[in-house]
């Protein structure tokens, strides 16, 4: 009987909850429990081969060589033992300080892997089109990540500790990997000043009210004549035809820029707080309208170009991404126009300065301008490959430059292009991601396929029930196909590209040491959304103490930003969920209606209506789950967000408070009055209207009920601190309970720091397991 005491004991504890220290505690068991969760190829130079790294064991590995033709496959327990020779990887630079400057369009796609090796957690930013920083999340000490990126795009790592720079790199080749040290690389090419000409003859000099022209072999400079507005100032870049004949710069009618005031309360070297400002545009504030300026040397002149196809452009910068035909006969830029209903590509004659439309989308609710207004430019051809939504469903068309006017419909059907990979303009394929083909599938898992440029020969390339990333090799004769699922590992194989056909299995990612320390396998579930026939997709998260025979509260992440969908679709740790569930909930995570990747009805949703976060679909599929599994206690649903996901999270408790009793809104944008200009008038319009108001978390604070946790960060850049200021006022004003902790220098995201983490799941064991 003594030997089945410490069994029984097990028996009894491994039902129960954990505690809030354990459930921290857990990712540091789950730490190297996953072995072979990506592969890094290095193709050799006769581009029939390559090597990788696989796990054996946490600690050990192994060099596996893969001969692509003959699926021969050689493994060495010693990278040196194959006799392979690979040069070293690329480092970062602090130097490279250049590279702040945009990112460049028209780019090849590419993978790259970036590698943390400095000292702190790292957060990683794409410098975007406009040189502006978008976060990629975290970097952690040791982690590698791999990204879809562009040739020649640039990206940014900031120490999450000091906010310093620690390198910013610009990616080259495809599947390199990219370490951040703090080192700089090995070879980091300066370009040719931008105002210089291709020729090396001529540079160009700007000043506010004044062009000239310097003759780089005479060092003589001559100021160009311009029509005078005594209001406007030349900015931003300045863009040289490839004939070094014309060029191109902004004018611009600048504006003053509204601030965003912060107060760090604890600066490190001062007891007496300090008061930062901070550009912050917000919706309906004014903007700058620059005008492109044709310079033609040959004539001293610079030609202001009629804003008649451009007048009310939106954006934050005083510079123009202009783009030269390969002739130098026309240049290009887009507009978009405030309010995001109306999209062009202009064309610029290089001799009149006289403007036509290439391309033109308009929508009755918005265009997805960021994600949606990809191209390609086949200057051979005198073509334009272009996505957009106008039939319902994102799709590609071929365009004739020279009329503006559409050739063909390249890819067609009740399903989405994601994302193009690469366009071979010699063979006139194009490469995609594609979601949505397949009913018995899940809609937002993603598809290699190829097309014709002429619509005929479409393909899908990979097979497998899963979300698919793809690495081609160098000559693009292979590629690596990985896939996965929310609740499936990733297998990782060879496949030629030509068809589709497998060469052979490379990979399968083993989780068997993750199973054994506390972690559950998701659960994928499917309901009909609010219209009754729209299928919603999500995962179910059980503690790994789950007890069927139990009743458990129930606990929704969520994120209705409409910019993306997040319910998870590839295999991961999802760490914070499990941490949650741990605690004895049953964590959901779905993507409601207004979101994105599934269609332009399903997106419209969202437009002018922010308020609405999906919330008729959530409950229907929570219900729906509830039906068949009684453990699901409906009495008791909890909620939790962040930026976005606050909004949403205390929208719950104003509209809902009749099905989610407890909310955690971490850094919400709970007035989109507020909030940063760029995201909020995509979905809201322009200009302001009630809209704005109805979907207010701060007017409608007087119909908060249940109880409610608001948290943030004192120095958030993203999301003005003093939104969720002026909801706690609004509460305070209409009477209301509810909790606020202000995190003291924290920035965006303050509920994910580890003291905002521990009140999170103080706040939902308190209120949902009294």
């Amino acid at each position: 009987m003594k030997h089945l005491l410490p069994f029984l004991f097990v028996l009894l504890t491994s039902a129960q909850a954990a505690t809030i220290d354990e459930a921290l505690a857990l990712p540091k068991r789950w730490d190297k429990k996953v072995l072979n969760e990506m592969l890094t190829p290095h193709w050799l130079p006769d581009g029939e081969s390559f090597w990788y790294w696989r796990q054996t064991a946490a600690d050990k590995k192994e060099c596996v060589l893969i001969q692509a033709g003959t699926a021969e496959r050689k493994v060495a327990a010693r990278h040196e033992d194959l006799h392979l020779a690979t040069p070293p990887p690329r480092r970062s630079s602090k130097d490279g300080m250049w590279l702040r400057s945009a990112s460049p369009k028209d780019r090849p796609p590419i993978r790259v892997t970036f590698v943390n090796e400095w000292h702190e957690t790292l957060e990683v930013y794409w410098l975007d089109f406009t040189a502006r920083k978008k976060s990629y999340g975290l970097l952690k000490v040791g982690d590698k990540i791999s990204r879809s990126s562009f040739k020649g795009h640039r990206w940014w790592f900031e120490d999450t500790k000091t906010k310093k720079v620690i390198a910013v790199m610009e990616t080259v080749e495809d599947g390199e990997q990219l370490i951040i040290d703090g080192y700089p690389p090995r070879s980091v090419m300066q370009p040719k000043p931008k105002t210089q000409s291709p020729d090396d003859n001529w540079s160009v000099i700007v000043k506010p009210g004044q062009v000239s022209l310097k003759d780089l072999q005479t060092s003589q400079s001559m100021d160009l004549k311009v029509e005078a507005n005594s209001k406007a100032s030349f900015m931003g870049t300045v863009t040289w035809s490839p004939d070094s004949s014309a060029f191109v710069v902004p004018r611009v009618i600048d504006v003053q820029k509204q601030k965003l005031a912060l107060v760090e309360s604890m600066p490190k070297d001062s007891l007496r707080p300090l008061s930062k400002l901070e550009d912050y545009i917000r919706p309906g504030d004014p903007l700058p309208k620059p005008v492109p300026v044709l310079f033609r040397r040959s004539d001293r002149k610079g030609i202001p170009v009629a804003d008649d196809l451009f007048p009310n452009p939106f954006t934050e910068s005083s510079d123009l991404r202009v783009r030269w035909s390969e002739g130098s006969r026309e240049f290009y830029f887009d507009y978009n126009q405030r309010g995001h209903q109306l999209y062009r590509i202009i064309a610029v004659n290089a001799q009149t300065g006289k403007a036509r439309l290439v391309v033109e989308e308009t929508s009755q609710t918005f265009i997805d301008y960021v994600r949606k207004t990809w191209r390609h430019w086949l200057d051979k051809t005198g073509e334009l490959l272009w996505m957009s939504e106008r039939d319902g469903r994102t799709h590609l068309w071929l365009y004739d430059i020279a009329t503006g006017t559409v050739k063909q419909q390249v890819t067609k059907g009740p399903w989405l292009v994601r994302e193009v990979l690469r366009v071979n303009e010699a063979q006139r394929q194009v490469w995609f991601m594609a979601s949505g083909l397949h009913t018995k599938e899940d809609p937002y898992q993603r598809h290699l396929c190829r097309v014709n440029l002429d619509g005929s020969g479409f393909v899908q390339l990979t097979t497998g029930d899963g979300d698919h990333d793809v690495q081609f090799s160098p000559n693009n004769r292979w590629f690596i196909d990985s896939w996965s699922r929310a609740d499936a590992p990733a297998v990782m194989e060879l496949h030629l590209s030509s068809d589709g056909s497998k060469v052979c299995d490379l990979e399968e990612t083993d989780i068997a040491a993750l199973l054994a320390n506390a972690w559950q396998m998701p659960e994928r579930f499917v309901a009909k959304g609010r219209d009754g026939k729209t299928d919603i997709h999500g995962v179910i998260i059980k503690p790994s103490h789950f007890d069927a025979t139990k009743k458990y509260p129930v606990v929704e992440e969520i994120y209705a930003g409409p910019h993306g969908s997040f319910a998870p679709k590839k295999f991961g740790l999802m760490a914070r969920h499990h941490q949650i569930a741990e605690l004895g909930f049953i964590v959901v995570q779905l993507d409601g209606m207004g979101t994105n990747n599934r269609g332009k009805t399903f997106h419209d949703v969202c437009w002018k209506n922010l308020k609405d976060a999906g919330f008729p679909d959530r409950k229907l599929w929570i219900k729906g789950a509830a039906e068949t599994r009684p453990w699901m206690d409906l009495t008791r649903v909890g909620i939790y967000g962040g930026s976005a996901g606050g909004q949403n999270a205390m929208r719950a408790l104003l509209d809902h408070h009749d099905f989610y009793k407890v909310a955690v809104a971490d850094c919400g944008c709970h007035d989109n009055r507020m909030d940063k200009i760029w995201w909020n008038e995509q979905w809201m319009g322009w200009p302001l209207d009630d809209s704005y108001v109805k979907s207010s978390n701060r007017e409608d604070a007087r119909k908060m009920q249940g109880n409610l946790l608001l948290i943030v960060g004192e120095l958030d850049t993203n999301v003005d601190p003093a939104t969720t200021l002026q909801v706690v006022g609004a509460l305070q004003k209409a009477g209301k309970q509810f909790d606020f902790m202000p995190v003291i220098g924290a920035g965006h995201g303050a509920a994910e720091t580890p003291f905002g983490s521990r009140l999170r799941m103080q706040f939902l064991v308190k209120h949902l397991q009294p």
